[in-house]
């Protein structure tokens, strides 16, 4: 059996990606998601394909065993719009406006509250458009992102 030296060469670009940009397969692209649910911290990854159709996986920051996970679909012209369940029952609805084919931003609702959300952005990029608690700002603890007091 042989590999194809393409396969290879698009593998090593994949596994030499920076954690924080978006990562890119062949025929999809991952990246962060940072959301604000209900007034809680989540964060995560989507994965977009190249026919605007994609998947994401975020978690709780203060309780990972709570887990969401859902769809959604895109096009440059209408933004895109997608769903998420959760593990304890809870469920999304929501859209999103593409700044880029890689980044972009949205809002929805979910079943505890309301939701608003980054994709493909860094922290500091994300708190243009994040709308946080009150008295709540987003830092690092040292390992991770979480939602602290002012």
């Amino acid at each position: 059996m042989t590999v194809r030296p393409i396969a290879i060469i698009a593998l090593a670009a994949c596994l030499a990606s920076p954690a924080s940009a978006p990562r890119a397969g062949l025929l999809s692209v991952t990246g962060d998601v940072i959301a604000i649910m209900a007034g809680e911290l989540y964060l995560g990854e989507a994965e977009g394909h190249y026919d605007g159709s994609g998947s994401l996986a975020i978690h709780a920051q203060k309780n990972p065993a709570l887990k969401c996970t859902g769809e959604f679909t895109s096009s440059k012209e209408l933004g895109g719009k997608g769903e998420l369940r959760c593990t304890d029952g809870s469920s999304a609805t929501f859209r999103f406006d593409r700044i880029t084919i890689f980044r972009g931003h949205g809002s929805g609702t979910f079943s505890r509250g309301p939701m608003n959300f980054t994709y493909g952005m860094s922290v500091e990029e994300s708190r243009r458009y994040l709308v946080l608690p009150e008295g709540k700002r987003l830092a690092h603890n040292g390992t991770e992102l979480e939602l602290v007091s002012n």
